[in-house]
C-alpha cells in the first residue's frame, strides 16, 4: 500500500510540475506580448503626436551647424552628393524647397543662396544615407505651395514641417523586447529546439556515414591481420588459464573469458567462484591482476591430471578488442551447445568466420561441416587447417538433459569435437540436424549460427558498425574483418 500510495503522490507532483512549467510559459508569452504592444504605443504616440490624419511621410535633409561638421557648410550639391550620390541633382532638391518659409522666416530662391542651420530641404524620394530623415508634410507659414505634385495649397498660418525621428531609447527598447521574446520562445520551446537540433545532426551524421563506415570496416581489417600475426597474446591467455587449474586442495574454477593487456590481465569467472592474490575482484564476474604481479601455475606436486586436462581442454578463441583496444578471448569448450549471432548479417558472418579462423590456429585439424540457413545466406569459406566434411551423420539424440539456463549451461566443459556451421538461420530439417550433432544429448559438436535459432545456449548481437555484444560477459567488442 506504502508503495501505490508513493506512486500515486510522485504521479501527483509531476503532473502538477507539468502544469506549472506551462503556466509559466504562458504568462511569460502573454508578458511579453503585452511589453510589445506598450512599446509600440509609446513610440507610435511619440512620432506621430505632431502628424494631421492623412498626411504623408517626405523625405528631408536637416541643414546641420557647421561647427559640427568641421566648418565646411553645408550647400545643395555637397546635399545632393550625400543623399542622392550625384552632385549634379541638387537642382531637383532646389525645385521642391524654392520658396518654401523655414524656422527664421527665411526661404530658398536660388542655386547661390547661403543654407542656414536648422533649414529643413525636402529630398526626392530616391534619397538614402544616414543623414536622411523622415518628416509629416504639415504646409508652411506664408502659405506657398507644397512641392509640385501634391495638387494641393497649404492654408496660411500652419505649422511647419515637424521632423518625424524614432528616439533612440524607444529603439534600444523594441530590440530589447525582441530579444526578449526570442529568449523566451526559446526557453518555451526548447524541447522542439532539441529535438530539430537532434535531426539536423542525425542529417549530418548521415552524410559522413559511408565514409564512417569505410574507415571502420578498414580498421577491423587490420585487426584481422593483427589476429593472424600474435602468437604471443595466445601464448599469454592460456598461460592465464593455467593459473586457475584445479589442485588436490581446490576444483577448478571456469574461466568464460580472458583479456589480455600490456599492462596485466583480467578473468571473466561465476558470480560464486572467487580468485586468489595478486587478483583483485572489479565486479560480480571480473578479477584483474597487473603483469607486475603475475601468479603462478600451482606446483606440479599440488596438481593431477586434470590440470593438464583442464589446459589443453579450452578452446580460446578471440572475438575482437574492446575500447582499448585489447583482444578478448572466449572458451568455446565452455559453450556447451550453439552459439547464435545475429542482428546485422554481414558482421555476423564475419563473427562466425573470425571463429572458425581461431579455432584453425589453435586447434589445426578440427572437423567441421557447413550447412545452408533457409534464408540462402551464402556458405562461409573453411580456413586452411581445418577438415572439412561434406556431411556428418548424425546420431538419433537421447534423451534430453534438464534444462539448465543459459550461465549454467555455459558453464559446462565440452572439449571441441567438432563445428558445425550454419550459414543463414536454419530450417526444421537443419535445426534437427544441428540438435542431433549438437545439442543435449547429441554427438557433442559445437554449433556456431550466424541467424536465430531455438536452443542457442549463447547469444550475441551485432550491429552495422562491426560491433558484437556478448551478454552474458556483459561487454562489446569490434570484430575483425
Amino acid at each position: 500500500m506504502d508503495t501505490m500510495s508513493d506512486g500515486a503522490d510522485r504521479g501527483s507532483e509531476h503532473r502538477t510540475a507539468t502544469a506549472t512549467a506551462r503556466g509559466t510559459a504562458h504568462t511569460l508569452r502573454h508578458a511579453v506580448a503585452a511589453l510589445l504592444a506598450a512599446w509600440l504605443v509609446v513610440l507610435g504616440a511619440g512620432t506621430c503626436a505632431h502628424a494631421a490624419p492623412g498626411d504623408g511621410l517626405i523625405k528631408v535633409f536637416v541643414v546641420p551647424d557647421p561647427a559640427r561638421t568641421g566648418g565646411q557648410p553645408a550647400t545643395l550639391p555637397s546635399i545632393a552628393a550625400d543623399t542622392l550620390g550625384d552632385p549634379a541633382r541638387s537642382g531637383e532638391i532646389l525645385d521642391l524647397n524654392r520658396g518654401l518659409a523655414q524656422q527664421d522666416g527665411g526661404a530658398l530662391t536660388g542655386p547661390d543662396d547661403p543654407l542656414h542651420p536648422g533649414w529643413i530641404l525636402r529630398l526626392p524620394q530616391d534619397a538614402s544615407g544616414p543623414a536622411v530623415q523622415l518628416a509629416r508634410d504639415t504646409g508652411n507659414q506664408d502659405g506657398t505651395t507644397l512641392p509640385p505634385g501634391t495638387g494641393q495649397q497649404a492654408p496660411p498660418g500652419t505649422a511647419q514641417s515637424t521632423m518625424f525621428a524614432i528616439p533612440l531609447a524607444a529603439a534600444v527598447a523594441v530590440l530589447a523586447t525582441i530579444l526578449l521574446a526570442l529568449v523566451t520562445a526559446g526557453i518555451v520551446g526548447r524541447r522542439r529546439v532539441r529535438v530539430a537540433y537532434t535531426a539536423v545532426l542525425r542529417a549530418v551524421r548521415g552524410l559522413g556515414e559511408p565514409v564512417r563506415r569505410r574507415r571502420r570496416l578498414t580498421q577491423r581489417r587490420t585487426t584481422g591481420r593483427r589476429f593472424a600475426a600474435d602468437t604471443e597474446s595466445v601464448r599469454r591467455a592460456y598461460g592465464v588459464l593455467g593459473e586457475f587449474v584445479p589442485t588436490r586442495h581446490r576444483p577448478e574454477r571456469p574461466v568464460h573469458a580472458v583479456r589480455v593487456d600490456e599492462a596485466g590481465a583480467t578473468v571473466w569467472l561465476t558470480a560464486a567462484d572467487t580468485a586468489d592474490a595478486p587478483w583483485t575482484h572489479l565486479d560480480s564476474t571480473r578479477w584483474r591482476r597487473p603483469t607486475t604481479a603475475a601468479g603462478r601455475p600451482a606446483h606440479a606436486d599440488d596438481t593431477g591430471p586434470a590440470a593438464q586436462t583442464s589446459v589443453t581442454a579450452a578452446c580460446l578463441v578471440r572475438v575482437g578488442t574492446d575500447s582499448d583496444g585489447a583482444p578478448v578471448f572466449v572458451d568455446l569448450s565452455r559453450l556447451d551447445g550453439v552459439l547464435s549471432v545475429s542482428g546485422d548479417r554481414t558482421v555476423a558472418r564475419d563473427v562466425v568466420q573470425n571463429l572458425l579462423a581461431e579455432v584453425a590456429r589453435t586447434r589445426p585439424d578440427t572437423a567441421v561441416t557447413v550447412l545452408r540457413g533457409a534464408d540462402g545466406g551464402p556458405p562461409l569459406t573453411v580456413p586452411t587447417g581445418l577438415r572439412q566434411l561434406p556431411r556428418v551423420a548424425a546420431p538419433a539424440p537421447s534423451a534430453p538433459a534438464a534444462d539448465l539456463g543459459t550461465v549454467r549451461a555455459g558453464a559446462a566443459r565440452r572439449p571441441v569435437r567438432g563445428v558445425v556451421v550454419v550459414a543463414g538461420t536454419p530450417d526444421e530439417r537443419v535445426a534437427a540436424e544441428l540438435a542431433a550433432l549438437c545439442g543435449p544429448g547429441g554427438a557433442g559438436w559445437t554449433g556456431l549460427v550466424h541467424g536465430e535459432v531455438s536452443g542457442a545456449h549463447w547469444r550475441w548481437h551485432t550491429d552495422a558498425d562491426g560491433r558484437v555484444d556478448i551478454p552474458v560477459l556483459d561487454v562489446r567488442l569490434t570484430v575483425p574483418a
